[in-house]
């Protein structure tokens, strides 16, 4: 009866990605982990926006970038530091743990002495979302072979882009219910409830060891981590560095295109207040309803393309044209800026741009590194999926400095800079496939 089970499901998921025998329950299992994840931060994400575009604006919030960066720099050494000498219970035990403990800290923070314009928690959040992201995408990195991998996590990337459809969903539901401020112990409670299933799939909960998938040969024994530190490991790698500096790429164009549209919606919240006779927190409603709404369209968008195209398109058309799509994306998003930079159209070029980045983009762009090292996958891709990416939301905030400081820069002028980084970021993505092709073919003749 298990057998026959265990059959009818690896059916019901093969309609939406290959899935062999005793590979369906630990992918369902590793599939709700990252839902509970993603929606613990979009929750988080909610709370943050009112906060800081309410208390300093959309330039603070694009100045606050440069802050992330250097906290990195401290906290992605302490990560290699604890990779090396953690076992990988321990490290994920002790990382999720520290940051369930900062959700109650903000929590009591907020209900008793606030926290002012909402500066420390942006920061916080933003180092949040980008470690215990990478994290569990190292962990799968680890515990899924290269030909595994880029079947199933299409799988584990749909559980993603769920999550980003039901966490703001909640949170809007529960904005006006609960409150602001006890959004913080829901998130808290997903990630604890993530930890806990994390532990179990660490102890082979889900693993069929009756029938094993003919593709999970035994890995042959890697060198113990050496001491250099991650971005040691990033800048002696040429393929790990290409991919480092897309992603800066990658994130310096999605970042002054937030930036973009929380200028206009931070004037549009304007209006709304004023014509509501100034009520007091109208802006910062009109702000929290605006994002619970756009991060629900993006989340649902993203699911549908997760859901019914990423699996044929990595199957058809292969890594290459996957990672390609987004910025022919991006080039349509900040064309369109330009002719028409009113609130409708740029929300609608965004939704577009960050649906197939938390979808198509994000399951391509945790394909490369399967065919790295243990060392290079704890290492050098926290590194990656942390400090480059927030030194993309740091040039970001260098650009809208300048444009507002000493240049005038209009949305049409930021919309430009966009158009030459796309450019940049199409010659990159080509190369990254051509090196991940390689990687993959040698991998393959290794284990052969």
């Amino acid at each position: 009866m298990e057998a026959k089970e265990k059959k009818g499901l690896e059916s019901f998921l093969s309609l939406f990605t290959e899935v062999k025998p005793g590979e369906a329950s630990r992918a369902l299992l590793m599939t709700l982990n990252i839902f509970l994840i993603l929606t613990c931060y979009l929750i988080a994400k909610v709370v943050r926006e009112p906060l800081i575009l309410s208390g300093g604006g959309a330039e603070l919030k694009s100045y606050a970038s440069v802050f992330q960066v250097f906290i990195l720099l401290g906290a992605v050494q302490l990560f290699g530091w604890l990779a090396t000498n953690l076992s990988r219970r321990k490290l994920l035990n002790s990382v999720t743990l520290f940051f369930i403990a900062c959700f109650l800290l903000f929590y009591i923070a907020l209900i008793t002495i606030g926290v002012g314009n909402g500066l420390i928690y942006f920061l916080w959040v933003g180092i949040f979302s980008l470690m215990i992201i990478a994290q569990f995408w190292s962990f799968a990195n680890d515990i899924y072979t290269p030909e595994q991998g880029k079947r199933l996590f299409v799988l584990l990337a749909f559980g993603a882009s769920a999550g980003g459809v039901f966490g703001p969903m909640l949170a809007g539901l529960l904005l006006d219910l609960v409150g602001l401020n006890n959004l913080l112990l829901v998130s808290a409670g997903l990630l604890t409830l993530s930890l806990v299933l994390t532990n179990f799939i660490e102890s082979g909960v889900g693993n069929n060891p009756d029938v094993a998938s003919d593709t999970e040969a035994p890995k042959p024994e890697e060198p113990k981590m050496s001491k250099d530190g991650a971005l040691q490991i990033v800048f002696r790698n040429k393929y790990l560095l290409m991919i480092a500096f897309l992603l800066l790429i990658l994130n310096f164009v999605n970042t002054t295109g937030e930036y973009i549209l929380g200028s206009t919606v931070q004037q549009a919240a304007a209006e709304v207040a004023s014509a509501a006779g100034a009520a007091e927190g109208a802006d910062k409603a009109f702000i929290g309803k605006f994002y619970a709404n756009f991060f629900t369209v993006v989340g649902f968008a993203g699911l549908l393309i997760q859901l019914l195209l990423v699996s044929r398109i990595l199957k058809y058309f292969g890594v290459r044209f996957a990672i390609m799509t987004l910025p022919v994306i991006a080039f349509g998003t900040y064309v369109s800026i330009m002719f028409f930079p009113i609130l409708a159209v740029i929300m609608w070029w965004k939704t577009a741009e960050n649906a197939t980045d938390y979808s198509l983009n994000n399951t391509v762009r945790q394909i490369l590194f399967l065919p790295t090292t243990k060392e290079e996958k704890y290492k050098a891709k926290v590194a990656i999926d942390s400090f480059f990416v927030r030194a993309g939301d740091v040039s970001s905030a260098g650009l809208v400095f300048l444009g507002v400081t000493y240049f005038s820069f209009s949305l049409i002028h930021y919309a430009m800079v966009c158009l030459g980084l796309v450019a940049i970021w199409l010659i990159l993505a080509f190369k990254i496939a051509k090196e991940h092709r390689r990687l993959t073919t040698e991998s393959d003749a290794a284990s052969a």
